[in-house]
Order: structure tokens, then sequence, then C-alpha cells
């Protein structure tokens, strides 16, 4: 009696099989998909609940009544501070001058007295407006909110200066990634390790697995660490600024434009090398004449793209104190001046969008 299965048998049996495999694995996906949806504690109606947050952290708040006349006492005070201060300088410039021994409880008695004169003689405009201008501030400062941005002159200039710098941060750190990314990619890919060392031996094909081994780490390795991690450590070693922010980004883009600059070589047609190697061309000249030649429209097309998300990690990375429009935007989020963070983000998202253009228009001249 024999056992083997007849092909009618075993088909509907592999059916079976391939229909279970998916099930099981439709089950995984969707495991994994609610429980990371509950340890995400995603809620789609939380926002809406929380709207008027939104409003007024975006638009600001009405002062009430308290908040006012908060501001108006807190105000009130500032004409005070401003000549008690005033009079302390002048009485610590003369006793220098005079050599006199510098007493902080003599000095600050004598400041309160010119102090107090100088109150006395303040006209009312002169109280008034300075009080005013006080309150205006505290006032706006309590409101909060990132509308509507601020639009004084020297702030923009400011701003714009900065935002020079972010952007001069991104062409280096790309430019630095690129002119390191190909010569690794050309190390990092199978066949093009294989016509720079040719050879059945057992040598070469060590010296292959090992070189091809050793640069994939390498990529590994760079685009491993975030740039924000690596601008906190350069910060650290090399101080405050923007050089600390062209190396962050130029290594972490290193490691990734290696990596799509090797996917990208592997993927090439391999009869225009067989071509050109045919011809009697080195290794050099088959890739100039034949490797770069094919893959030259994605690494135009890639790294003007890591070019233009190089300009916001740039922004960014001014957080951690590596220098550009980051590095003030920080300083006002501490400042509670949201208008002025508004108003360099604005300059941002303009001046991406302006570089996404310009890139576009070189990409079609590649791709």
């Amino acid at each position: 009696m024999s056992h083997e299965l007849t092909l009618d048998q075993v088909t509907p049996r592999k059916s079976f099989l391939q229909k279970l495999a998916l099930g099981g694995l439709i089950t995984i996906v969707l495991a994994v998909l609610v429980s990371s949806y509950i340890s995400t504690d995603i809620d789609p109606f939380k926002l809406y609940a929380k709207r008027q947050n939104a409003f007024e952290y975006l638009f600001g708040r009405q002062l009430n009544d308290a908040d006012k006349q908060a501001a108006m006492d807190q105000a009130e005070r500032l004409p005070a501070i401003i000549a008690f201060e005033e009079a302390y300088q002048k009485v610590k410039a003369e006793y220098s001058a005079s050599g006199r021994e510098l007493n902080p409880v003599t000095m600050q008695r004598e400041a309160q007295k010119r102090a107090d004169a100088r109150m006395a003689e303040m006209s009312s405009e002169e109280h008034e407006r300075i009080v005013q201008s006080e309150y205006d501030r505290i006032s706006d400062e309590r409101e909060g909110g990132y509308f509507p941005p601020e639009t004084a002159w020297p702030h923009l200039v400011e701003y714009s200066k900065a935002l020079i710098e972010t952007v001069a941060i991104a062409i280096w750190g790309t430019l630095i990634a690129f002119i390191a990314a190909i010569p690794m990619a050309m190390f990092a890919a199978k066949n093009t390790l294989e016509l720079m060392v040719q050879g059945d031996g057992t040598v070469q094909r060590a010296i292959r697995w090992f070189g091809q081994f050793g640069a994939r780490r390498v990529l590994d390795f760079c685009r491993g660490f975030n740039e924000f991690v690596m601008a906190l450590i350069f910060v650290a070693v090399i101080g405050l600024g923007p050089y600390a922010g062209v190396l962050a980004l130029a290594i972490h883009t290193f490691g990734i434009l290696g990596k799509v600059f090797s996917e990208a070589i592997e993927q090439i047609e391999p009869g225009q090398v067989e071509a050109v190697t045919a011809s009697g061309a080195g290794p050099a000249q088959i890739m100039a004449f034949s490797v770069i030649p094919q893959v030259m429209p994605l690494v135009v097309s890639y790294t003007l793209l890591r070019f233009e998300s190089n300009v916001r990690s740039a922004t960014i990375l001014g957080f951690v104190g590596a220098g550009g429009i980051g590095f003030l935007m920080f300083d006002k989020i501490n400042g509670y001046l949201y208008r002025e963070v508004c108003t360099m983000m604005i300059m941002v998202i303009v001046s991406v969008t302006i570089i996404d253009y310009l890139c576009g228009i070189l990409r079609r001249k590649f791709v």
C-alpha cells in the first residue's frame, strides 16, 4: 500500500499552510498595533478636548482683572528700581574715583537717598511713561502666544544673520559628508570592491569581506547616533559655536549618504561595467566612466534632499549651543518671547521652501 501523496493532495495542504502563516502574521501585526496604540496613549478626542489650551498657547489668553492689577503693581515698582540702580552706579563710581573703601551698606544707603530725591524730582509724565512701558511688556509676557509674530526691523536683521549661519552649517555639513561618502560607498558596495580587489584567492576574498564589513560598520556607527547627540559631544569638546554643528551634521549625514550610495552602486547595470572592462580600462577608469555616471542622478537627488533636511536639523542643533538661529530660538523660548520665536520659525520655513525650490531646479538638470 503506497503512502506517497499525490499532487492533488499536496496542493490543498500547501495552500492551507500558507493561509495559516498569513493568518499568524496578520495576528502578530494586529497585536503589535494594538499594544503600541495603548502604550502610546493615542486618543483622537484628546486634542479636541484641549483645543482651548492650544488656542491660548498659539494666540495668547485674555488677562483678567487680577492679572492686570498684578502687572500694574509690578510696573509701578520699576521707576524706583531704575532710580536706585542709576544712583548706586554713580555712588560706586565716585567711591572708586576718590579711592574710598567700597562699603556696600554705606553705598546702598547713600544711593537710596539719591534715588528718593530722584523720584521726588521725576515728572509725572516720565513716571507714567516708564510705568506704561513696563506694564505693556509685562502684559504681553503674561498673555503669551506666538501670534502675531515679531516684525521689528532690528530683530529681523538679527534673525537673518543667524539664519544665514544656520544655512552655512548645513552647507558645510552636507558637503563634507558628500565628499567622504563617495569613496566609502565604493568600499561598502560588493561589486566595486571586487573591481578594486580582483581575484578568487582566499586572501582576496578575505580582504573583500573584511573591507566591506568594516566600511558598513563605520557607516552604521556614524548614522547610529543622532546629530543632536553628536552636537552635545562636540560642544563639550570644542565649545559653543557653529563648528560643532558642522561636525555633528557631517558625521551623521556621512553615515546616511554612504549607505544609500553603496546600495545604489550595487544596483547598477553590470553590462556597462563589463563593456568598459573589456576595453582594457583599469579600476579607476571603470569607476569614473561606468559606475559614477549610473548612480549620479540618485547621488545628486539624495544629497540635495539631505541638504534640505540638514537645514532643519541645523536649526535644532542650536538648542545645544551649536550656533545658528536655533541658539537664538532656544534663548527666546527660555525668556517666554514666543512671538519672536514665531518670527524665527516662519523665517526657517520660508528659507526651507526657497531651498527646496532651488534644489528642485538643480535636481531636474541631473535626473
